[in-house]
């Protein structure tokens, strides 16, 4: 046991003496499996992140929210815009007999965004920011993450006070820190408004394409003084299921209201869509699987053509160790220890190109995050999952030149040349 080990250490150093001295063809036989592993760990690392925040998201936004609106989310290039066009957009006044007849309903709010907005503050301003107006339970149905500050007051909201909560977006432009922009006056589209809270930085949602970021929240009262809603706006109802009821149940409950408050009549369709965040995260799952099975499609070829360099490099090492190989099975080593041999270099050349591949993906997400966009993280299971194929490729692709050479008679070894 002893002496196999003592073989197999000597053949560790030699292996790695053969890449030191060889570095040009270990070099371009790596590449195949660098590409390979990169292309793979990148692929699901993109994919598992964009998952992660995805789902964060829903927990955030509420997987047992319903929102009202006039467009449903399931668009395509097939998407019958024509069928929905003519809608009406849902209304403020609608949100009374909602919080009334529907049981299943726990908290409900009204809300709008109008874009292309200039905030000023002295000499400073913005353009292209958007106005958000929302009602008063929006922040106990969808949480904002306050920097600085709080939320409306029930008052602020009946009355309309000309209140505002800034996106970071906007106070880093206008103030640089979250602290001076607390209790300022800015001008938004030319009404004077009082800042009384901060966001933190999020980015823009990759489910509901809201950008807090880039957003005055104001009351909706007051929002409607600024923007008619009905002519220069996007509004859409919240509804959050009630603890206890389900979201079929929910939205079964709503539709009913909602075709008694619009009049409809049985055999006419809805004139209203109810949408939901788990379904548009069900298609992003869709989406997903199939990058990831592009992505290991892309790497299975890179992977074939690494593991061909590899065996390449294999069996030229083998050729040039005829020798070695016979006087080590001349002085007792077995089979299976050239076998290892062999083997254990193939991995280790393998293994090196893994390694290249990850530190590539890591500079990469490194890149990503700087950006700011969303979080990108390269996992343990990831790079676990990295190292584990380029040993099984280094295997595979070193097994015939391994076991050629422990097929070798010692004595014909030895004598070649």
């Amino acid at each position: 046991m002893i002496a196999t080990i003592k073989i197999l250490w000597n053949s560790l150093k030699m292996a790695v003496l053969e890449l030191r001295v060889n570095k040009l063809r270990t070099f371009l036989s790596l590449l195949g499996i660098t590409i390979g592993i990169f292309c793979i760990i990148a692929v699901l690392t993109a994919t598992n992140s964009l998952e992660r925040n995805v789902r964060s998201e829903v927990e955030t936004l509420g997987s047992d929210v319903v929102y009202v609106q006039k467009w449903p989310w399931d668009g395509g290039p097939d998407f019958p815009w024509w069928k929905y066009v003519n809608r009406p957009l849902p209304k403020f006044q609608e949100l009374v007999p909602i919080k009334e007849k529907v049981q299943s309903a726990g908290l409900s709010a009204f809300a709008f965004s109008s874009s292309a907005k200039r905030v000023e503050y002295k000499d400073g301003y913005m353009e292209g920011t958007e106005l958000f107006a929302v009602s008063g339970d929006y922040e106990k149905i969808q949480a904002l993450k306050f920097l600085s500050g709080r939320f409306f007051a029930g008052k602020e909201n009946e009355n309309g006070a000309n209140v505002a909560i800034l996106g970071a977006n906007i106070w880093e432009g206008l103030f640089g820190t979250s602290d001076k922009a607390m209790g300022k006056t800015i001008a938004v589209a030319g009404r004077p408004v009082r800042v009384i809270g901060t966001l933190k930085k999020k980015g823009a949602s990759l489910v509901d394409g809201i950008n807090y970021d880039n957003c005055v929240i104001v009351p909706y009262v007051f929002g409607r003084t600024i923007v008619d809603e009905r002519r220069f706006a996007d509004p859409f109802i919240l509804v959050k299921a009630a603890p206890g009821a389900t979201l079929l149940q929910l939205k079964d409950e709503l539709r009913g209201v909602m075709r008694s408050i619009r009049r409809l009549r049985p055999k006419e369709e809805d004139d209203f869509s109810l949408n939901e965040i788990t379904a548009v995260s069900g298609d992003l799952n869709k989406v997903f699987g199939m990058v990831n099975m592009g992505g290991w499609l892309i790497a299975c070829f890179a992977l074939i053509v690494g593991g061909f360099g590899i065996a390449n490099i294999m069996f030229v090492t083998v050729k040039e160790r005829t020798n070695i190989i016979g006087l080590k099975k001349a002085i007792g080593a077995r089979k299976k220890v050239i076998l290892m041999e062999f083997l254990l270099e193939s991995m280790i050349l393998c293994m090196m190109g893994g390694l290249l591949g990850l530190l590539l993906v890591f500079l990469t997400t490194v890149a990503v995050n700087s950006l700011h966009f969303f979080e990108f993280t390269l996992t343990l299971n990831n790079i676990i999952l990295g190292l584990t194929v380029s040993s099984v490729v280094g295997i595979i692709a070193g097994f015939i030149p391994a076991y050629l050479a422990s097929k070798l008679d010692p004595v014909v070894a030895i004598r070649s040349n």
